[in-house]
């Protein structure tokens, strides 16, 4: 009996002391958001084809009640309280082309170019730049920073950038009001440090010059820094499935896992550089869940990446822009940043700088990017001239601003304005927030940013006008979306 009555209390006590552990650990419950319209006004910044709207502001709305939208009244539903990713920044490269093109304007449009990228208030508000490491197509030559069979890089000098591509970082830098996020990309390491001996035509690193290369980073930040241009972030390679007239280098998924895990992740580490944002894949939709998976599946690989970085050229192969990758991604590594990295028009025609699919490519790819978790999404080149380019191997391009250098002239293409209606209104730390667009014709995101102000982007490819209602909380605050228009609404 006395046995029986201590194995009671014995169990007594382990039950006392399980219910007390779980009282401990049961999660706390999460504070419900709210948001509430209240008497907030929405600001409509619009534009349009066929219209002289620029991000024009076209009209103040005003909310009313309306509980729940019947199926005939198109809507762009917004929930404020869900959240998703954090906005990083928006903005285009500062590359050779764009920096020779610039150097050709008078001063007087060179601060209007200044002005209209990296002002928040008298521009579009850039808030990210990207930069190449040594030569790349859109350079007027091929070039390196060291010479020959150097491979411990005593050689290694910059000068040939600070005739044009570091001063135009610097201005970019201080119109930007002295922070702007660089983040640098090589598109091939020097010919001797190749199986093919060339910089162009892909070829792969040679074995022997792997800790060379991760070097060679290394080298460029610390002299770029050096000079008064901070470094954000790099990228590993540009490109790396691409076997292409200009430079380029060929890494496998492998090759680039194995190269970031025993080179490049433990070099920029040990000269006290972890800290920057260090970019894989770099390249089209098409093969970043591959490239992602590959190297984000090897922990002593993944734990040097902080993104992915992505491209929209898989349209060349007649594929449409392969969004589902990019959220397919985003769903399997949520802790890794995702960053479009690059995109432009390709194929330069003056004749077709007004063409309104140059605007509306950029609106389909930012908005469907965000909505699939891109944190980031950068231009190719800020500025081309008349020719598009220069550009060493005749792969003419556009750009959102041209310059008719011949005259002193800047060209504003649509695609100036299309990037504006994010990049203006969605500042970095804003988070995205719910979106859904009840009508295939209104493509929508939403982000609400740190101030409170909350920029609803809304774009119409379709020649219809469209009636619509926005739609939060129950108040609804009615519009109309002009054919071929792109539209930012900011709640505030």
């Amino acid at each position: 009996m006395k046995q029986n009555l201590s194995i009671l209390l014995i169990l007594a006590s382990a039950f006392a002391a399980s219910a007390q552990t779980k009282k401990a650990t049961k999660p706390v419950a999460k504070a419900v958001q709210v948001y509430t319209v209240g008497n907030k006004k929405v600001t409509v910044y619009t534009t349009a084809e066929k219209t002289d709207y620029r991000m024009s502001k076209t009209e103040t709305l005003s909310f009313t009640e309306n509980k729940q939208p019947f199926e005939t009244e198109p809507c762009i539903f917004i929930d404020p309280t869900v959240k998703y990713q954090t906005m990083v920044g928006i903005g285009g490269a500062l590359t050779d082309a764009s920096a020779e093109t610039f150097a050709k304007l008078s001063k007087k449009n060179q601060q209007e170019l200044l002005t209209a990228y990296y002002s928040a208030n008298n521009g579009i508000g850039y808030t990210l730049a990207r930069t190449n490491i040594a030569s790349c197509d859109f350079s007027s030559g091929s070039y390196t920073y060291v010479q020959d069979n150097d491979k411990d890089l005593k050689t290694f000098s910059v000068k040939h950038d600070e005739a044009f591509k570091i001063p135009l970082i610097k201005q970019a830098i201080a119109a930007a009001g002295g922070k702007l996020p660089l983040f640098v990309s090589p598109w091939s390491p020097p010919a001797w440090m190749k199986d093919n001996n060339s910089l162009v035509q892909g070829g792969h690193l040679l074995p022997a010059f792997r800790q060379s290369w991760a070097n060679h980073y290394v080298k460029f930040i610390k002299t770029y820094e050096a000079m008064g241009i901070p470094v954000w972030g790099l990228s590993v390679q540009n490109e790396p499935m691409a076997k292409q007239k200009w430079e380029s280098c060929v890494f496998t998924a492998e090759e680039e896992r194995d190269f970031i895990k025993n080179f490049l992740g433990p070099t920029l580490q040990k000269q006290g550089l972890a800290s920057k944002k260090l970019i894989a894949w770099d390249h089209n939709r098409d093969q970043i869940f591959q490239r992602a998976s590959t190297i984000l599946n090897d922990k002593d690989a993944a734990k040097y990446v902080w993104g992915i970085g992505f491209h929209w050229y898989e349209t060349w192969t007649g594929s449409e822009m392969q969004f589902g990758n990019v959220r397919q991604t985003h769903d399997a590594y949520p802790d890794k940043a995702l960053i479009f990295t690059e995109g432009c028009k390709e194929k330069f025609d003056v004749k077709k700088l007004d063409d309104w699919t140059l605007g509306e490519r950029y609106g389909n790819s930012m908005i469907n990017d965000f909505n699939s978790g891109t944190a980031a999404w950068t231009d190719w080149n800020i500025l081309l001239d008349e020719n598009g380019g220069p550009n060493h191997v005749g792969n003419f391009c556009f750009a959102p601003v041209h310059a008719d250098v011949k005259n002193d002239k800047l060209i504003y293409t649509n695609a100036y304005y299309y990037m504006g209606h994010f990049s203006k209104f969605i500042r970095p730390g804003a988070k995205r927030v719910g979106s859904a667009s009840s009508r295939d014709k209104l493509q929508a995101t939403a982000f609400l940013n740190t101030d409170g102000k909350l920029a609803v982007v809304v774009m119409n490819q379709s020649g219809d006008k469209l009636k619509y209602s926005l739609w939060i909380k129950g108040q609804a605050a009615t519009t109309t979306s002009l054919p071929h228009s792109i539209t930012t609404l900011v709640v505030d």
